[in-house]
């Protein structure tokens, strides 16, 4: 299919003669793909889905700020709860697919970053993985996108977590005088102490999906210890690159058949340079990185009108962009 190596380290500017091209729009699994595939498939079915409730969330705000004002109205205590108790459950349900996509990451690493082959192989071969891979990222900076822009996610939360405190201590108090006057407990909403802490922790973060999916990617170099750094990080650092170039190069982006195809190599570009960072013990802004930061910025905003998110996303969920050793040239060019 091509040698990725004479794409990336082709200096003329000129469209490479060799045909690579990752087809994120259509490429099926080979055999040897097929079971982390279908596994991840199965997960990623969902996306669309998980995004439109997301997309829907309004929040209990209105019912909450009355319940506050007018903490002696049971009336209003009990509208609000009835209204965040559904929510609550939505948002676990968007907590527990992100630890699905969590796992489904660590199962496409284990193949993409294995010994077996080079980084550039893997790229090659497995492309079917590549490509779940690119929508896993993709996904990711969809709904921490969404999740940013809508402070009712963490308002809604931390007054479930509140008032499920308040009613438990009356429930095990005889003498409250909200003992009797409380409903009773949920049980579906009444969720595990444990459960509710890591969703705190989860939704606490700007971003939490990436943040997540970062310290997947750690803890999955950590894990194998037998497997070198450079199989990971020259896998990411390889799929970055390649994103940039089918973006930049007509070559390969007259060959999408969805114009949505631009802005997702993007995206995904965006998150693979994010993991490398947060990998990689140098990180990806520094002067002799292998992805070229520059021509990544570059590419991101010549199409300025969609991409002002992703710009924001190199400069605030990377480990090094604020390190001394970045050159100031990359921060100017960033926060330009």
């Amino acid at each position: 299919m091509g040698n990725l190596l004479r794409i990336l380290n082709d200096k003329s500017g000129a469209a490479p003669k060799v045909n690579l091209f990752v087809d994120f729009e259509k490429a099926q699994p080979t055999e040897v793909e097929k079971k982390v595939y279908d596994e991840v498939a199965g997960v990623l079915e969902r996306a669309p889905n998980i995004l439109a409730d997301l997309q829907k969330y309004t929040g209990a705000g209105e019912q909450i700020r009355e319940a506050i004002s007018k903490p002696s109205s049971e009336d209003d205590q009990e509208k609000a709860w009835s209204a965040v108790c559904p929510l609550v459950m939505l948002l676990k349900t968007f907590y527990e697919y992100c630890t699905e996509l969590e796992k489904s990451l660590t199962s496409i690493l284990s193949v993409l970053c294995s010994a077996d082959l080079t980084a550039m192989s893997h790229l090659e071969m497995h492309q079917a993985l590549t490509k779940q891979l690119a929508e896993i990222l993709d996904f990711s900076l969809k709904f921490d996108d969404l999740k940013m822009n809508n402070p009712s996610i963490q308002n809604d939360f931390s007054y479930y977590r509140r008032t499920m405190s308040r009613k438990r201590l009356e429930c095990n108090d005889p003498h409250s005088a909200g003992a009797s006057s409380s409903p009773s407990l949920d049980g579906e909403v009444d969720m595990r102490d444990d459960v509710a802490n890591r969703m705190s922790l989860f939704y606490a973060h700007p971003t939490p999906l990436l943040n997540a999916l970062s310290t997947t990617t750690k803890k999955f170099v950590e894990m194998n210890v037998d497997l070198p750094l450079e199989n990971t990080t020259d896998c990411l650092c390889l799929m970055a690159c390649v994103c940039r170039v089918m973006t930049e190069n007509p070559a390969y982006y007259t060959r999408f058949e969805n114009e949505e195809t631009m802005l997702f190599c993007l995206r995904v570009m965006v998150g693979v340079i994010i993991l490398y960072d947060h990998v990689h013990p140098v990180g990806a802004f520094a002067k002799n990185a292998p992805i070229d930061i520059h021509k990544s910025v570059k590419v991101l905003k010549d199409h300025s009108k969609k991409t002002d998110g992703l710009l924001n996303a190199l400069r605030f969920n990377t480990k090094h962009f604020n390190d001394e050793q970045t050159p100031k040239s990359t921060k100017t060019l960033l926060s330009s």
